[in-house]
């Protein structure tokens, strides 16, 4: 190479050095160590799917040039070589053209910026972000050297366990229903004598028949015989009460007698007088209201108005039969049904046992009532046995929305989640607004990510413990931490404690988790280190962290590059755990 043409080229490297160094751009890349850059929070944190952070410069007197225009482009480095570039901080100095930031010259000066929000990615857990600066003099330019400012992504509300809880609806099934059965005897004014009459009525027949059907059946509990006698209340108060005893020492011997025809000796039942218990009412005025109330009688308003008028029976009775025209009616109509007894046989029809309701529900479900297939549904802990015992019931009874709600409730705990939502969707056809369908049609919302749609849902759904837990889990995802802890309520267990961690009370995550009955799980440990982490408790870190690895060995790869352990990278108590 001629020695003109060097000379040439080094003239034009002085020239270019003269130029950078009169407009102060090269003396603020020879000083540029000295800038002062702080990300905020360090590392940078993921809230409700986003990130954003701020930082802040400082600048020293007599660094930035009077006429530089230098651009910071804030860019997320991600541990696969992905890059994001944010927008830029645009700082000026005292005598540069454009818009920005000022910062003086001779007393230095500061900038603040605060990132766009941006989505978090997965690649980005274990980024840096990286401060690239650009200095402009006219049409010169000169870059920076990138600065490190951050490192990783705080991504802890990831922890949130997404076990929504689905509400079962409840069956009616009841162990033992009241199948009481009655009969009445009526008798002829100023008598107590049982008529044959009254022992062929029809009622006193379908009485008999229930009787001697069921005596022995394993199915009905005999407990006892009412016998309750009445007189009319138009007769002398002292006979009407002798009158109503008679009655019922009548009535009982009737139908006792009625009992002793079975001629089995094994059968005890109505066949002593120590099984009846005897009531007497001397006037039965109630009655007579009662039956006045349903008739159709002309007068009736005005006797209803003589029996609230007058609480005196005799004086009752004076008024009432000086309605001479009413008072025939009422002879022929009212008062004979009021001359009676009332014997009544109580009665527990018992259901199907545990044992045998568990057999058929599987075997022969078409036997079941709902009721029983419902609450069999209950019976067992398997979750394929409980689809199968809520399909049979579906099958049955597809008009009753409880039993496509349960069938999708037992669908999401096999996570089916589709044919769950199809379930639901059935129920709701039938439901009419039930608050436990709304629940479970929220609950997959969420799993699809349909987060706002889930919360509308659960808002229908109302205040139920399951609906404001759910509710606390979108409230995490979100990055609402008070409301998460508000929602959880008494709740006490993972979730909570992890929107308690991620709200700054990171003291309270130990109480809350053992008090739960997830006490002993690797992502509870694993929550206790994070805790004793922010808390500056390296052995409890240590400790934790060793435990939750132990009990799930997928969480040592995912503590070693989790920042919540940042500090501890460099511990080899640390490392000798996750590595």
């Amino acid at each position: 190479m001629n020695s003109k043409f060097l000379r040439t080229i080094g003239a034009g490297l002085s020239v270019a050095v003269i130029l950078t160094s009169c407009d102060g751009l090269g003396k603020m890349i020879k000083k540029q160590k000295d800038i002062q850059y702080t990300a905020t929070p360090n590392p940078i944190e993921m809230h409700g799917d986003s990130i954003q952070f701020s930082v802040s410069g400082k600048f020293n007197p007599k660094m930035f040039a009077k006429k530089v225009t230098l651009t910071l482009t804030p860019v997320v480095k991600s541990a696969g070589g992905g890059e994001k570039s944010l927008k830029p901080v645009v700082l000026v100095g005292e005598k540069a053209t454009g818009s920005g930031q000022k910062i003086a010259y001779t007393t230095g000066g500061s900038f603040n910026y605060t990132s766009e929000k941006f989505a978090y990615e997965p690649s980005m857990r274990n980024a840096k972000v990286e401060l690239r600066g650009e200095g402009q003099v006219k049409k010169k330019k000169k870059a920076f050297a990138p600065v490190d400012i951050a490192n990783g992504t705080m991504v802890t509300s990831l922890l949130v366990r997404n076990d929504e809880k689905g509400i079962m609806a409840k069956d009616a099934f009841v162990k033992v229903v009241p199948a009481n059965q009655t009969t009445h005897i009526y008798y002829v004014i100023n008598q107590s004598n049982v008529r044959p009459a009254e022992l062929k009525s029809e009622e006193t027949k379908s009485f008999n028949k229930f009787m001697t059907d069921n005596l022995n059946s394993p199915w009905y509990e005999f407990k006892g015989i009412s016998v309750s006698a009445y007189a009319s209340p138009d007769g002398e108060t002292e006979k009407n009460e002798h009158l109503a005893k008679d009655r019922a020492t009548s009535g009982s011997n009737a139908i006792m007698n009625e009992f002793k025809k079975n001629k089995n000796k094994d059968v005890t039942f109505g066949k002593t007088k120590e099984q009846y218990q005897v009531a007497t009412t001397k006037e039965d005025w109630e009655g007579f209201k009662a039956l006045m109330e349903e008739s159709t009688m002309a007068d009736k308003d005005l006797i209803l108005r003589v029996l609230t008028m007058y609480p005196d029976p005799d004086q009752r009775r004076k008024e009432i039969k000086n309605l001479s025209k009413t008072y025939t009616e009422l002879a022929n109509k009212v008062l004979p049904k009021l001359r009676r007894s009332e014997i009544t046989v109580n009665i527990d029809k018992k259901s199907r046992t545990d044992e045998q309701i568990t057999k058929l529900m599987t075997s022969y479900p078409d036997s079941l009532s709902v009721e029983e297939l419902m609450y069999g549904g209950n019976l067992t802990n398997d979750v394929n046995t409980k689809v199968q015992v809520y399909q049979a019931s579906e099958k049955q009874y597809a008009s009753d929305w409880r039993t496509s709600n349960n069938l999708g409730v037992a669908l999401l705990m096999q996570n089916k989640t589709a044919e769950a939502a199809e379930a639901f969707k059935r129920a709701e056809k039938t439901a009419n607004g039930q608050p436990a369908v709304y629940n479970n049609l929220g609950i997959i919302e969420a799993k699809n990510g349909n987060r706002v749609a889930a919360m509308e849902l659960y808002k229908k759904a109302g205040g139920a413990p399951e609906t404001k837990y759910n509710m606390g889990i979108l409230n995490v995802r979100d990055g609402k931490y008070a409301d998460a802890v508000a929602n959880f309520g008494d709740y006490k267990g993972h979730n909570k404690a992890l929107a308690q961690l991620l709200g700054g009370s990171a003291g309270a995550v130990k109480e809350t988790v053992e008090g739960s009955n997830e006490k002993d799980a690797a992502y509870v440990y694993y929550l206790k280190a994070v805790a004793a982490a922010r808390g500056g408790n390296n052995a409890e870190v240590i400790s934790n962290l060793k435990t939750a690895i132990e009990k799930d060995g997928a969480l040592k790869a995912y503590a070693k590059d989790d920042v919540e352990f940042i500090k501890l990278r460099a511990d080899s108590g640390f490392t000798g755990v996750v590595n």
